[in-house]
Formats: C-alpha cells, structure tokens, sequence
C-alpha cells in the first residue's frame, strides 16, 4: 500500500516510516506541516494517509483540516488520524465523510502496539471504520442524556463496537461469552434508537450515524 505521513514531530515522522515500511507498506512522502500533505497526496496519489490533527503554522487543527479537503477531493482516500487530542468539529465531519467509510482517529497515547496500530491501517484502507473508544466518548458528551442510559459494561462494549472488534474480540477482551457480548450490543442499539447490523463495518456506521445526529 502507498502511504503518505504527515507528522511534524521529526522522530516519530520517521519512526513511523520505517514501522510501515517494515510491515510491507510504500511511504512514498513524508512531510511536517498540512500544505506539505495536500501537496504530497497531489503528486502521489497514495492509497492511505496518516496524519496528525496539530500541524504548522498554527498547531491548531490543520492537519484535520487537510484531511477533510483530501476526503472531499478524494472520496477513496483512506485517512487515518493518529493524534493526542480529539478535536470535536472536524473529527466529527472527517467520520461522516464518504459515509464513514475508510477512515480513522485513534489517539496516539492509547494504541497498544505497533501491530495494532499497521492493523487499524490496514482496515481503514480496506475501506473499514477505526474509532478510538475515548474519541466516541468525547463526540457522545454532546449527547449526554442518551449515553447515561447505558450501564458501564454497555459503555465499555459501545468502546469496542466503535474499534470495529467482532463479537468474539469483545469476548475475549471482556472475558465474557459472545452470547453476553450480543446481549449488550442489542441492549445498546435499542438504547440509543440504533438499527441492528450484522457486521462490524456496519455497527460501526451505526454508532458514527447516532454521532451524527447531536
């Protein structure tokens, strides 16, 4: 896959050009600041990008900012957001663009490691949805009442759902039966008014459409 990075901390810029490159990925650029992106994926034409949300000149949401015009002018463009922040507004619109599909946010301080960061990836550019537990929970804030009808285990698997994890990851990461894990999820789907979708991409879409709606 042929990659472009767009990260302005030079160490992790480069770490993570050889982590991709070691993992079989092409990282045809990499580049410090949300003009060098634009200009990148113009030139390249990459299948994925994975880019910051603070970037020069401002260390406001350029990044994020460039991401959504790359969406816009690029529907098929897979775009992953490795960040230490979640911006609210452009987060949420960069998870409703092309219908949620093929794109990412996860928070860099959170990713486990280095093949559960390459797997997000790899699931975002096969046209998947990779959401960061704490990312729904900030985006749900705004839809306080709705949330706090869910118990904590209910919270916790909506967590997982939104990583795009099968019932049977839950599971494990629960330690509880899938028959459990399927409970929850249509407790929580009847909860929040959501339909019922058989598989993970869709469950997914699922929570991202209840974002969408606050």
């Amino acid at each position: 896959m042929r990659v472009v990075i767009a990260e302005d901390a030079v160490l992790l810029r480069e770490g993570l050009v050889g982590l991709l490159e070691r993992f079989g990925h092409t990282v045809v650029a990499s580049v410090g600041d949300a003009p060098g992106l634009l200009a990148a994926v113009a030139e390249h034409r990459p299948e994925a990008v994975v880019t910051d949300v603070r970037m020069p000149p401002g260390f406001t949401d350029e990044g994020l900012r460039a991401a959504l015009e790359l969406r816009g002018r690029h529907p098929d463009l897979a775009v992953l957001v490795l960040s230490q922040y979640v911006e609210q507004t452009y987060a949420a619109e960069l998870l409703d663009s092309a219908a949620g599909a093929g794109v990412g946010y996860l928070l860099k301080d959170r990713i486990g490691d280095v093949r559960e960061f390459v797997d997000a990836l790899d699931r975002v550019a096969a046209g998947g949805t990779v959401v960061d537990p704490e990312v729904v929970r900030q985006l749900l804030r705004r839809r306080r009442d709705p949330l706090d009808r869910l118990t904590p285990r209910e919270q916790e698997v909506l967590g997982l759902i939104a990583e795009g994890r099968t019932n049977a990851s839950i599971a494990k990461e629960l330690f509880v039966t899938e028959a459990a894990v399927a409970k929850h999820i249509a407790n929580i789907f009847a909860k929040l008014d959501l339909p019922p979708a058989a598989d993970g991409h869709r469950r997914v879409l699922a929570v991202l459409a209840y974002l969408r709606q606050g």
